[in-house]
């Protein structure tokens, strides 16, 4: 009787071992090889401004230094000027960048400037000062056991630089 037991669980543990197989295979993707991507904020486009709502579309350029592909599954963002908030969110939009290679993504944004609108103005009121910026970013990678990516990228816009005459 013991050995119909053990013939039952036999399976199951092929099973099992198979799986945990398939998974190591996904920990040394992420292992010490890993080189962390470059993800950069590279365009801002205003599609649509209103008095309380203002819609943009945040494009990212990611960069994948791995020679193997690169899924990403989400994005958690916080795009600040001058410590003002512009942007704050998730995507949740799945990408694979190819290995040694990279993909361009774009974030359509919801905001409501009119509680910063005095600091904003404020700092557009003098363009040949510049305006910090700042993108903090999280990215979740991989399927099974990915890597979370902390992003910060920041700098100065010059406003007379975007203004159209």
């Amino acid at each position: 009787m013991s050995y119909l037991v053990s013939t039952r669980k036999t399976p199951a543990l092929l099973l099992l071992l198979s799986l945990l197989s398939a998974l190591s295979g996904c920990s040394t993707w992420v292992g010490s090889s890993f080189k962390t991507p470059d993800i950069q904020l590279v365009d801002v486009e205003l599609i649509h401004a209103k008095l309380l709502e203002q819609q943009f579309v945040l494009h990212f350029r990611i960069d994948n230094p791995n020679s193997k592909s690169l899924p990403m599954r989400s994005i958690n963002y916080r795009v600040m000027l001058n410590d003002t908030p512009l942007a704050t969110g998730t995507n949740n939009q799945w990408l694979t960048v190819p290995g040694n290679s990279y993909a361009y993504f774009k974030i359509p944004v919801h905001t409501n400037l009119w509680r910063h609108m005095k600091v904003i103005m404020r700092m557009l009121e003098k363009p040949d000062q510049p305006i910090h910026y700042a993108l903090h970013a999280d990215v979740s990678t991989g399927l099974l056991l990915g890597k979370k990516i902390n992003i910060l990228r920041h700098g100065d816009i010059i406003p007379g630089d975007y203004i159209r005459e």
